[in-house]
This record gives structure tokens, C-alpha cells and sequence, in this order.
């Protein structure tokens, strides 16, 4: 394994978070499926184009990638060694050949220089330890008129996932999820901090777009309810409240859920910004 800078995130996704995430993938690529089109669109990944996957996880996106850069290439880096491995073995089951995992920390990870097309992301890049530093670093990975594209979780302000947050988990847990422009998953919520960590790293012609999008995240409100009370950080904050708290957690988020439960399911609507920039 390369250089690690993020150790905080490393112990995270390399402990109890990320093998959730690597044992529940299929249940997190659903979360996260309202974000491929747009994603993707917006990085107009070329048949023989090499693509860099910052933050990979199990490797969806990059599997993805590689069927549109067909005869090209795809690397995904990521920090989980249990998620990498849920990513080679989708790769291999799918019979992709052009794609590669590596973990790794994309804030110093030495890339081929000039070495990629495009990078992209899916929700990976809001966690680095110094954003400026690791844009810089991709930045150098990619050609002159390379492409840079990537999805970020927005200002919930407003939004279905945002409500949840503030009625639910804000009422009866101690932690909060983050604000626009805090270290951690709203770290780059906000278009104007993006613009200025970008345009810093190198970057040019950057935009920042606030998208509404649906996230999956079960089949009724209970199996909704238990997925979410698994989710990430969620079991460190449960374990740091007593039972009372638990158990009207658990119950304030049957209520709230059950308000969005249709016949396909539970999907809450989330604000995500969807930004892309150039090398020049």
C-alpha cells in the first residue's frame, strides 16, 4: 500500500465501516444510483479514454467506466482494502479485463504524470485531510485538456435526506452530519468553496451544480429504518446515546420514513453538486 495521509478516514474505511460497506454493496450502489447518469454525462467518458475513479469504493463506477472506455482503461484508488476487494471480485465475475484497483490515498498517491483522460467520483471526494493538496495531485495525473468530474453531497438543506437529518437523527443524537464547508461529508457542499479549492488546485472552467437526487434505501420503512441505523458513522453515534435514545431514534425514524414509502420503495431526495473542471 502507497503513502497514507488520511488516517482518520483510513481507520474508517478500512475497520467496521468499510466492511459494511463491502458486505452490503448492492444495498449502497441502490443508495447511490440516482447519481450515475448525471455523473456520467458530465464526464462523456470516450471510448479509448483512460479513467481515474477517485474513492472507487466497490468499484461500481469504475466497472462502469470501463465499459464506456471499452478500449481504454479504468483505475479506481481507494483507501478500504475490504471494499477494493469486493471490487475485484465484481471486475472478475463480470468478465472486465481494462480496469484496475489500487489502494491508496488520491492526496498523494504518485500517478503516472499526464497519465489519465478523466477522473471521476461518486460522493468520494469530500474527505480528504487537505482538498487543495489532493486536487493538485489529481490535477497532475491528468493530460492538458483532461477532465475532472465529480458528484458531492450538497446543502441537505430542504431536502427529503436533509429533513430526516434534522427531525430524526439532529433530535436525539449528539453528533451532527456537517455543514457546508466543515471538514466531512458537507465539506464541499457549497459551489463557491468548490470554485476557490479547484481554481487553487489548478484547475479552470469550473462549474458547480446543485442537483436534486432520489437515494433508494429499502423496500418499506422498516427494512429502510434498519439499513440507515447500520449506515456509515450511524452505530458509533447510537452506542454513544443511552436506550432511551435509541429506541425513539428507531421509532422517530419508522414515522418519518413511513411518509415516503411507495410501491418501489423508500427514496428520499438529496441535494448533490455535480462539478466538473479542466486541466489546462
Amino acid at each position: 500500500m502507497q503513502t497514507i495521509v488520511n488516517l482518520e478516514q483510513a481507520r474508517a474505511w478500512n475497520g467496521a465501516e468499510g466492511r459494511h460497506w463491502a458486505d452490503h454493496a448492492d444495498r449502497y450502489n441502490a443508495v447511490n444510483a440516482g447519481i450515475n447518469d448525471p455523473l456520467f454525462a458530465a464526464a462523456a467518458i470516450g471510448a479509448e479514454d483512460r479513467v481515474l475513479d477517485l474513492g472507487c469504493g466497490t468499484g461500481q463506477t469504475t466497472r462502469i467506466a470501463a465499459g464506456l472506455a471499452n478500449a481504454g482503461s479504468a483505475f479506481g484508488i481507494d483507501l478500504s482494502s475490504p471494499m477494493l476487494e469486493r471490487a475485484r471480485e465484481a471486475a472478475r465475475a463480470e468478465g472486465i479485463e481494462n480496469v484496475t484497483f489500487e489502494q491508496g490515498d488520491a492526496q498523494v498517491y504518485p500517478f503516472p504524470e499526464c497519465g489519465f483522460d478523466v477522473a471521476i467520483s461518486r460522493a468520494a471526494v469530500m474527505f480528504f485531510a487537505d482538498p487543495v493538496a489532493a486536487f493538485t495531485n489529481i490535477g497532475s495525473a491528468l493530460r492538458p485538456g483532461g477532465r475532472l468530474a465529480f458528484a458531492a453531497l450538497g446543502d441537505l438543506t430542504g431536502s427529503d435526506l436533509g429533513d430526516l437529518y434534522a427531525t430524526v437523527f439532529g433530535r436525539y443524537l449528539p453528533e451532527r452530519y456537517g455543514e457546508p464547508g466543515e471538514a466531512g461529508p458537507a465539506s464541499l457542499a457549497d459551489p463557491g468553496r468548490v470554485t476557490g479549492v479547484l481554481t487553487a488546485a489548478g484547475f479552470t472552467r469550473v462549474t458547480a451544480t446543485p442537483l436534486s437526487v432520489p437515494m433508494r434505501f429499502g423496500a418499506d420503512a422498516v427494512d429502510a429504518a434498519e439499513f440507515l441505523l447500520s449506515f456509515g458513522p450511524m452505530p458509533h453515534f447510537l452506542r454513544a446515546v443511552g436506550e432511551a435514545e435509541r429506541v425513539g431514534v428507531r421509532a422517530a425514524l419508522l414515522i418519518e420514513l413511513g411518509r415516503h414509502e411507495r410501491a418501489d420503495g423508500v427514496s428520499l431526495s438529496c441535494s448533490t453538486l455535480l462539478v466538473k473542471a479542466v486541466r489546462p
